[in-house]
């Protein structure tokens, strides 16, 4: 009976494709606009996660700042010291690495190309901590800084603005405040006499490129050991010239314990009262990311939830759309009632339609979805994440509506008075 039904129901809308369309057409944007919503959502949060794990391995960072309000907000704030280093590292339990930060924008010259780039001083651990790895080259090692060595590892950006597709291992480039005036006159550069605030460095290194983290570019930074940055370039006025601390939480450590205990030793540290707020900002990765998330996740939620309205929509088509089929078709079901159907298989036929219709339109959808989501993961660059899950929910959703829209329809038909309905013209 459910396959007669069926065949029924394909013929009728054969009989009528352009209806039978139109029909569907909200249940066919519903579940694409669902599952879209869904896979691109699902892809952003994975591009969050995978742009955050690039800023390190279970970083947290310490930064000096009231609240986390503009950059003004950090005037006349003390920065760090390698004396703080030194207690974070001795006296707070869960640091796996640490390494202090001191960070300038600074001239930079190769030969006729010079450009101003985002000079960093450090000491090894940064890499491992920032989760860097090497290119080409090597990174430098404790030798290097203890020494205050003028050498550079340089990122993929730098590379490519200054040398193209010149090798830069072992090519010197000039750095520091100094430069900018020798850049109309780079053939005496070499020359020039290094300074306090200019100096040549070797570049023994090019970092893997790791790309665009929200509104900055992690490959335009030129990193050097943080003993050179002093000597050479910036000078070393204060024993206050750290700008910002960076460390790397261990695996089992517990990210609130670890936060709280690193924020308390910073206001013992800073001489804060305890009626005074922090001068200084925690940052946590891992907490980050789970709110990023958390909130890519609830959005696509609320956006898939919209979308579903389409869905409703579509219902309310199908079932319009069968009140009118069942007015057209009274007399046939007048006919079938009266040589002896049941009322059940004419519910059944009606509701068998209403389901194919509504089934018809998830495939399609599913199918017209699976388009937009690989083109929208490549010009949003997210990546495309196919879950069979919400595939099937958004079919089993479409052929419920169906079943939920069309009783009604099936049941007027069912409910027909034979004699009255022969007579219906």
């Amino acid at each position: 009976m459910l396959g007669n039904a069926f065949h029924i129901a394909i013929r009728e809308i054969r009989r009528n494709l352009m209806r039978a369309f139109l029909t569907v057409l909200g249940v066919i944007i519903g579940v694409a606009a669902v599952i879209t919503m869904v896979t691109v959502g699902q892809g952003t949060t994975e591009a969050v996660k995978s742009q955050i794990s690039n800023l390190g391995s279970n970083l947290v960072m310490l930064r000096p700042g009231m609240g986390f309000g503009p950059r003004s907000s950090s005037a006349g704030v003390p920065n760090f010291t390698s004396a703080d280093v030194e207690a974070l590292r001795d006296q707070v339990y869960g640091i796996a690495a640490i390494a202090p930060v001191s960070s300038t924008n600074l001239s930079t010259i190769f030969r006729q190309k010079a450009r101003s780039t985002s000079t960093v001083g450090t000491t090894p651990g940064y890499f491992a901590i920032n989760n860097w790895t090497i290119a080409d080259g090597r990174f430098f090692d404790e030798t290097d800084l203890r020494d205050g060595s003028a050498v550079c590892v340089i990122g993929d950006t730098v590379k490519k603005e200054l040398f193209g597709n010149e090798d830069p291992i072992g090519k010197l480039i000039r750095i520091g405040k100094a430069a900018s005036s020798s850049s109309s006159s780079t053939s005496s550069s070499s020359s020039e006499k290094d300074t306090p605030y200019s100096s040549s460095f070797q570049v023994i290194g090019v970092l893997t490129a790791k790309g665009q983290v929200g509104m900055g570019n992690q490959d335009d930074t030129i990193i050097v050991p943080i003993t050179a940055l002093q000597r050479r370039l910036t000078g070393r006025t204060s024993s206050r010239d750290i700008s910002q601390i960076t460390l790397s939480a261990s695996d089992d450590a517990d990210s609130d314990r670890l936060l709280a205990d690193i924020t308390s030793l910073m206001r013992h540290r800073r001489n804060l009262t305890p009626s005074e707020e922090n001068n200084f900002n925690v940052f946590d990765t891992r907490q980050i990311a789970e709110t990023l998330s958390a909130s890519t996740k609830m959005m696509t939620m609320l956006l898939a939830a919209v979308a579903g309205v389409s869905l409703l929509v579509g219902g309310i088509g199908i079932m319009n759309i069968m009140l009118v089929s069942v007015t057209e078709r009274t007399r046939e079901i007048g006919i079938r009632l009266a040589i002896g159907a049941r009322a059940r298989e004419v519910l059944l036929q009606f509701l068998v339609e209403a389901i194919t219709l509504s089934c018809v339109g998830g495939i399609v959808g599913i199918i017209i979805a699976f388009g937009l989501c690989i083109g929208l993961s490549k010009l949003i660059q997210v990546p495309f994440i196919f879950d069979v899950r919400i595939n099937v929910v958004a079919f089993i959703f479409s052929a419920a509506i169906g079943i939920i829209f069309g009783y009604a329809p099936a049941r007027r038909a069912a409910s027909l008075d034979p004699i009255h309905a022969l007579r219906h013209e």
